[in-house]
């Protein structure tokens, strides 16, 4: 094991550290309340993780259709504040090909440590080199959270350190919880992204008994305010939910809200 890797002087959290990384965990989520778009919301983590003695965050999603694993450490939605020297390094050496890190947290659901990984015997000497290299530019000691989601949906967040000392379970227990955080708020910005980029073609009449239907009204009275036949009425609001993609008149009502196709 190289000497920047695993040398460097043990120190310990004291108590007041552990204590003081709480109220910065509160203090993170309170910021992230109202906070939607993904770059603000990693702004605030490496706020957090800085404030805790983690310089060094990445955020890396993994699975996605047939791209490589280059093409997704290049994805818009990665983000990282790691040296640019290192990150060049990482890229020209295609040491994502060999990432121990990267190979592991697929069967993993816990925090990883980079320094059990650098000591597993199913390690290589050229794998460790990745670490080694990493600790030359600061990057001395780090976990990685493996984050689990929805149709084999899987990315990664990794808090790097330039100090090689124990990491004690509160800590890690925060940084993994801050990164569920950011992978949950996330994941519904991209889902309400998608939802406001559907084109749903309603017809004025769908529209129309839709718009009432948002409105509290039932299908008779929908009827009577439209001049047509209560099974007219729903006939138009079955069409709508099928195309909306919904089960119920209700659930069709909030989705085109959303969508703003009608106005409650």
């Amino acid at each position: 094991m190289s000497e920047q890797f695993c040398c460097a002087p043990k120190m310990h959290f004291p108590i007041t550290a552990k204590e003081g990384a709480g109220i910065e965990f509160c203090r993170y989520l309170d910021r992230t309340h109202g906070i939607a778009q993904p770059q603000e919301l990693f702004d605030l983590l490496v706020d957090f993780a800085q404030n805790i003695d983690f310089p060094w965050i990445a955020y890396c999603p993994l699975t996605s259709g047939q791209e490589t694993l280059e093409q997704l450490f290049r994805d818009p939605t990665t983000m990282l504040n790691y040296p640019n020297e290192w990150r060049k390094r990482y890229f020209d050496m295609r040491y994502y090909k060999i990432d121990p890190i990267i190979k592991k947290i697929r069967q993993r659901f816990g925090a990883l440590h980079w320094k059990d990984v650098y000591d597993d015997a199913t390690t290589t000497e050229d794998q460790r080199r990745i670490f080694d290299e990493a600790a030359m530019f600061g990057l001395r000691a780090g976990v990685t959270v493996p984050l689990h989601g929805p149709n084999g949906k899987l990315a990664m967040m990794s808090f790097a350190q330039s100090s090689n000392y124990d990491m004690p379970s509160t800590i890690v227990k925060y940084l993994e919880l801050s990164a569920f955080n950011f992978r949950l708020s996330v994941d519904k910005y991209e889902a309400y992204r998608r939802l406001d980029q559907e084109v749903i073609p309603l017809s004025t009449r769908e529209i129309e008994c839709i718009t009432w239907v948002s409105r509290g009204k039932s299908s008779f009275v929908i009827g009577t305010i439209l001049g047509v036949s209560e099974n007219t009425v729903n006939f138009h609001i079955k069409k709508a939910m099928n195309k909306l993609n919904c089960s119920s008149r209700t659930a069709a009502a909030v989705k085109a809200s959303k969508l703003g196709i009608v106005d409650i």
